[in-house]
């Protein structure tokens, strides 16, 4: 039987049998090796401190982005604030945090500081709740910690208006995946695996997003999964990389060839060759990263000595971190909670100073930004 004769690869009669072509593989695998070699032989040449600055980075732009995927946007922040008290980072004052930035956090560090715990599914339902602490997904009503039921109807993906939706993928039935979890589980937590550490990454990914086992959540957990399998594989609770920022640049692309794996063979080549590319592109953006890292340590070693108030302290650490847009006298006095008139004092000295320089455009549209060091 080959594939035209179903619609989705669950249906194949060899499911869950996933086949690749290792051959063509190798090179894409030994080039993400390469990355991570090269990502870890600079992170060994810098403190400890400046390694946690360089993780709380990354998993910041983690939990930002898995959530952006799915066209929720979370409060930098707030997310920022929420890892660093987990991870014992001082970053000055700390955000006010919600619940659902708290839940979205703790699924992302669970599965990377954790990664060695086997996976199950009471510590699946802990992710999902997490997520969802209201029981709600927006207005609509959802089972949290439990298989979804398919009350409702069978699970899928759609898009389009309601009245002309169109179907991109349907999940196996609901009475199924006690069972599919069973298989699943028992192959991810598997001691002696077959496959290599790579590969298993990419398939926990596409075959836990392929189940489809909640009503709603689905995507930030399957990456969270292969998240806990990255981890795994470079043996380390503290990450350094997004593939979950990386993802989010090639959106369109991750759905695409997710929905053609989806309705393919269980050869899953093309799948894993996309996948390892995204991995290879997110070790090379962590090198910005850290680059960012370094700036903001030579920044504050430059300024070793020198008297700025809490507000300016706070302001430049905010600018250090990737402040989006400009900066003007209004945002400095909203990001300091002060008085434009002492927001424009703070920045006149530091002017002065020789720290901050006016952009060209002059008179309402004056903005700042860092001097070059």
């Amino acid at each position: 039987m080959n594939s035209s004769d179903y619609l989705y690869a669950w249906q194949a009669p060899d499911w869950p049998h996933w086949r690749y072509d290792l051959s063509a593989l190798a090179e894409p695998m030994a080039q993400v090796s390469r990355a991570q070699g090269l990502l870890l032989g600079r992170l060994a040449d810098v403190g400890l401190g400046l390694r946690d600055e360089a993780s709380l980075a990354a998993l910041t732009d983690d939990v930002l982005k898995t959530s952006e995927i799915e066209g929720e946007h979370l409060n930098v922040a707030s997310v920022r604030s929420s890892i660093a008290r987990r991870l014992g980072v001082d970053i000055g004052s700390l955000a006010p945090v919600d619940r659902h930035v708290e839940g979205v956090v703790e699924m992302v560090l669970d599965a990377t500081i954790r990664h060695g715990a086997p996976l199950t599914p009471n510590r699946l339902f802990a992710w999902h709740a997490a997520l969802f602490p209201t029981g709600y997904s927006g207005l609509t009503k959802i089972t949290t910690g439990a298989w979804r039921n398919d009350a409702l109807g069978p699970m899928q993906v759609v898009s389009g208006p309601m009245n002309r939706q169109r179907v991109h993928f349907e999940a196996p039935p609901a009475d199924r995946l006690t069972t599919e979890l069973s298989v699943f589980l028992r192959w991810l937590n598997d001691p002696a695996p077959s496959d290599p550490a790579l590969i298993r990454a990419g398939l926990g990914h596409l075959w836990f997003v392929t189940l489809h086992p909640f009503d709603d959540g689905n995507g930030r957990i399957a990456r969270a999964v292969g998240d806990l399998l990255l981890a795994r594989t470079d043996g380390s609770p503290q990450r350094f990389y997004s593939l979950s920022a990386q993802i989010q640049r090639e959106r369109k692309a991750y759905y695409d060839i997710l929905e053609r794996t989806q309705k393919g063979s269980m050869d899953v080549t093309e799948w894993l060759r996309w996948f390892l590319d995204m991995l290879s592109q997110a070790l090379g953006q962590a090198h910005g990263v850290l680059d960012a890292v370094l700036f903001k340590a030579r920044f504050w070693q430059g300024l070793q000595g020198a008297t700025l108030n809490e507000r300016q302290v706070k302001v430049l650490n905010r600018l250090l971190d990737g402040f989006q847009g400009k900066l003007t006298t209004s945002k400095w006095a909203a990001l300091a909670n002060c008085s434009s008139d002492t927001a424009l004092r703070d920045i006149n000295d530091l002017v002065e100073r020789g720290i901050l320089q006016r952009t060209a455009a002059g008179g309402r549209s004056t903005s700042y930004d860092l001097k070059p060091l």
